[in-house]
């Protein structure tokens, strides 16, 4: 049993230690990550798992980008501690946190990852969105938050600007 809240600036430094345990060194060197710099997170999207004891199981975040004319939000990165996969809790954070993104105004989620895996949450390829070099396009995968959000939408991926 896990408990799903919004992350605070108090989760911060173990959600990052969970990213450096779950994903490789040089994760930041991604392309997604340039994305996110100098740009605040979604409050209220970005979500941490504790288990009764309060330990850390799990973390998504999410950052609003640019897509042609358009806003999106890129969904990643999302982590479960190694002891805890296999367990759903993944899938847990992804459903939670959509579910809370809609209501909050946005109509269409992307992001860069496995289609086999994000395909059983409505994510499917997005041919005509570019995300910066050196992403695989056969990874920019996106979800409409309400009907036909992705009809239309074309051009790079672009950093968040006010």
């Amino acid at each position: 049993m896990y408990q799903f809240t919004s992350e605070t600036e108090h989760d911060h430094w173990e959600v990052e230690a969970l990213y450096d345990t779950c994903f490789a060194p040089g994760r930041e060197a991604l392309s997604s990550y340039r994305l996110r710099d100098g740009v605040r997170p979604v409050s209220g999207l970005c979500r941490v798992a504790r288990d009764e004891g309060g330990v850390l199981a799990g973390a998504i975040r999410y950052w609003p980008v640019h897509v042609g004319m358009a806003d999106a939000l890129l969904l990643g990165p999302v982590a479960v501690h190694p002891t805890r996969q296999g367990e759903g809790l993944g899938r847990d954070l992804i459903e939670d946190s959509l579910a809370l993104a809609a209501p909050l105004g946005w109509d269409r989620v992307m992001l860069v990852g496995d289609a086999p895996y994000y395909g059983r949450f409505g994510f499917s390829r997005l041919d005509a969105v570019v995300m910066p070099p050196p992403t695989n396009p056969e990874r920019v995968l996106g979800r409409a938050l309400v009907p036909g959000a992705w009809d239309g939408i074309a051009g790079d991926v672009r950093r968040w600007a006010d």
